[in-house]
């Protein structure tokens, strides 16, 4: 590197955050620390940019503080009103070597001396992740972009590297035993690439930071930082992960900047140290975990996690029921269980249960994740959603609140169902030979349920009288869906009205005559079993 002598991450302003009147601001990491409860939110260039810059800041206070140990070291945090930045300050000051950007011998996140034999380097598309690689037209960057950025961004974007670079053939490094014919095979994703990433969000950065500051951390979980400084051979990673921090910091790939005193203009990526996800679910707390029978038969193991993965095509309620503990189960016991909730809410659950975090305390629930191409090789898309939700429902001794909120999905999901039975008999009705009426339908309804199902769990609350919050649920949810099929109905035409004879599925039938009164009267039945608790329909519903 040339012209700049240093960028101190700990100093020199880098972090994109919000402040709570919506202005935009960039912070460095004392900064943020200090000013934590001006600041709305921390955000990125993309959503899996905060999620990366989020587990970085958590490793960092874990390490300052040690801790905490205990609930009750939580509480001193949560009640004093600010971070602890004596003890920040103190524990910052004996890295500041390893967080410069620039550093000769350590750069933050980086290996001095990292090269190829042929000393090449590569353009930013590589390490940015919002140019897709080899399709720089889908990109809202300009080339000016492209060709040279900030040390801030250019710090951003190398934190976001480690976390969600994709899989994919890399640079060979010299002095890397695995590099054959000078390329790096592929390794996999950065580590946060293989999760569902999950984390809660308070008022303000400084409750974002606690919320998610779960407690038992154990004297070998170190940073990157606090560890020897890489270089291109693959550490030794026996044993590890060593816990939730070194996960928050898992150098993934080996990366060297190339940067004058203009800004950076070029990078190198290889890969790093490999991580297999399978049983990690008591070390990562933030993903939730599914079971994995083929990987038990593939490994002969009598249980096998792996990071549940965020289903793009889906909105995050749909999927409520692995997030919440009450509908999981206990951590410890867990025998056969087919999910794990993120350990971050069950955190966030046992402070409300012990009386350290009010039970109608309201918690933003944020899911980034990241989709990729072939073989993970490239980046697809990013998937962001959050839900409202109230501490009191994260409660794995209230099932009852935690069922209610689970079954009103399954309510939802029942009642989808009809509406896509509907359109696809109508469409058949019709002589519509084109398939996908039935998937145009199940979008179009959980599309008109997702504010009103996002707006009632939020209202959930300790106090809720559980039956009658179901009900109000299943009569806006009826109302909606027999609105959308009573317009369907209506939109068939004349041809669907008369109908005509189709094939019949059902054992023992050849065929079957469908209409759009036919269709219609099958929908009403649905709808009526899908929603029992709304009771009857008024007049201006779905009759029963």
């Amino acid at each position: 590197m040339r012209g700049q002598a240093s960028f101190d991450l700990i100093e020199a302003p880098w972090i994109r955050a919000l402040r709570h009147d919506g202005r935009p601001t960039e912070v460095s990491i004392l900064e943020l620390f200090g000013s934590a409860a001006e600041l709305r939110s921390i955000v990125g260039e993309v959503p899996t940019q905060t999620f990366a810059t989020v587990r970085l800041l958590l490793a960092i206070l874990h390490r300052a503080i040690d801790g905490p140990q205990t609930t009750e070291d939580w509480h001193e945090l949560w009640r004093s009103g600010e971070l602890p930045m004596e003890d920040i300050t103190d524990y910052l000051d004996g890295f500041r070597d390893r967080f410069d950007l620039l550093h000769p011998r350590t750069p933050f996140y980086q290996v001095a001396d990292l090269h190829t034999s042929k000393n090449e380097f590569f353009g930013l598309e590589r390490l940015i992740a919002d140019v897709p690689n080899g399709e720089p037209f889908f990109t809202s960057r300009v080339k000016d972009g492209l060709t040279r950025v900030s040390f801030a961004e250019a710090a951003r974007w190398v934190v976001h590297c480690q976390a969600f670079d994709p899989s994919g053939i890399k640079s060979g490094a010299v002095g890397d035993p695995r590099v054959k014919g000078g390329r790096g095979y592929p390794i996999g994703t950065g580590w946060c690439g293989r999760l569902g990433g999950l984390f809660a969000e308070g008022r303000n950065v400084r409750e974002t930071l606690l919320l998610n500051l779960s407690g038992g951390l154990s004297e070998d979980d170190l940073p990157a930082w606090e560890r020897p400084p890489s270089d291109a051979r693959e550490a030794d990673v026996a044993g590890r992960p060593d816990g939730q921090v070194d996960l928050y910091t898992w150098q993934s790939r080996r990366i060297r900047l190339f940067a004058d005193a203009d800004g950076v203009y070029g990078v190198l990526i290889a890969n790093g140290d490999k991580l297999d996800p399978h049983n990690l679910h008591g070390v990562e707390p933030l993903t939730a975990w599914r079971r994995s029978p083929a990987q038990e038969k593939a490994r002969k193991e009598p249980l096998v996690y792996l990071p549940r993965t965020h289903d793009p095509d889906r909105s995050l309620w749909q999927g409520l029921g692995a997030l919440l503990p009450s509908a999981t189960g206990s951590r410890s016991s867990r025998d056969g269980a087919t999910a794990v909730a993120p350990a971050v809410l069950e955190w966030i659950a046992q402070l409300e249960v012990e009386g350290l975090l009010a039970g109608d305390y309201v918690v933003r629930t944020r899911a980034i994740g990241m989709e990729y191409g072939s073989q993970a090789a490239t980046t697809a898309e990013v998937f962001d959603d959050s839900l409202t939700l109230a501490a009191a429902l994260l409660k794995e001794q209230d099932t009852e609140l935690g069922a209610c909120a689970v079954g009103a999905v399954a309510d939802a999901e029942r009642g989808v169902q009809a509406l896509g039975n509907l359109a696809s008999n109508l469409a058949q009705a019709a002589g519509d030979r084109q398939p996908g009426a039935r998937g145009k339908a199940h979008e179009l309804g959980y599309s008109m349920l997702d504010g009103p199902f996002r707006s009632w769990l939020a209202g959930l609350r300790t106090d809720t009288d559980i039956l009658q919050a179901r009900r109000e649920w299943q009569l806006a949810a009826r109302r909606i869906l027999g609105d959308l099929g009573r317009q369907m109905v209506a939109d068939a035409g004349p041809t669907a009205w008369v109908g005509r004879e189709v094939d019949d599925t059902r054992p023992g039938k050849d065929t079957r005559h469908v209409s759009s009164p036919e269709a219609d009267l099958s929908f009403r039945r649905q709808i009526a079993k899908a929603f029992e608790l709304a009771g009857k329909p008024d007049r201006d519903e779905v009759p029963a």
